[in-house]
């Protein structure tokens, strides 16, 4: 058959459902569509390279405050908080002298960073890079390594006695048996997939119908999956 008249068999190459299937299990699928939006805007925009304007990061679909920060600095060298899990941590800790940071990241916790930044760009940059290794390798969630710690002497949290975390509960990270796993599963058939998948082999990867297909239809309405006239599901073309 002419291949200009044949059924297209899975995502254009480049396209959103490419990147889908090159996310893998990395997590949270969607992230996968924002990276290509990201990158088609780049293209667009910018003539493919990345902008180091923090202005024109965030302007990008799917970049948000830190992303932006992070690249900013990381990539630029430029003077910005880059704010994440651990170096928020970091900062409860040595600097508050509690044991975790809120859930959500708070306006107090963005002027801290802030004004803890050096003033040289530079600087400010290694300390960016430097503060959330501490956070990741040192400084971790649990079992934290003070007696490897370079600010240990200066931690706030150390020098209390260590107190107990007593504010709102931390958000658990429940996977099994939830709306997630079975998202997973669904898409796990569909990347592995060379073309459009019927439901019979969508209903096969999870026994409870109800929640199979939630998951499903939470799959389609984020555009991660694309329901055909025939009944049967791709990842997205466009």
């Amino acid at each position: 058959m002419d291949g200009a008249l044949a059924a297209p068999r899975g995502p254009r190459r480049g396209g959103p459902g490419e990147a889908v299937r090159a996310w893998g299990r990395l997590g949270y699928p969607r992230r996968a569509l924002r990276l290509h939006g990201a990158a088609a805007a780049i293209a667009e925009r910018h003539g493919g390279d990345v902008p180091s304007d923090h202005a024109q990061l965030l302007a990008l679909p799917g970049i948000g405050e830190y992303t932006a920060a992070a690249v900013a600095s990381f990539a630029y060298g430029q003077r910005h908080p880059v704010l994440d899990t651990n170096v928020r941590r970091v900062l409860a800790r040595a600097v508050t002298g509690v044991q975790y940071p809120p859930n959500a990241t708070t306006a107090a916790e963005r002027k801290l960073a802030r004004a803890l930044l050096p003033e040289d760009e530079a600087t400010a940059a290694r300390w960016a890079a430097a503060s959330m290794e501490l956070g990741a390798l040192v400084c971790t969630a649990r079992n934290e390594s003070c007696h490897r710690c370079p600010i240990a002497a200066q931690c706030a949290w150390r020098l209390a006695g260590k107190p107990e975390h007593d504010g709102p509960p931390r958000r658990g990270q429940t996977y099994a048996g939830t709306d997630r796993q079975v998202r997973g599963r669904l898409l796990a058939v569909l990347r592995e997939a060379h073309g459009p998948v019927s439901q019979a082999a969508l209903d096969r990867v999870w026994h409870e119908p109800v929640q199979r297909a939630r998951a499903l239809d939470g799959l389609v309405a984020d555009g991660l999956v694309e329901p055909l006239p025939d009944g049967r599901y791709r990842l997205p073309l466009t």
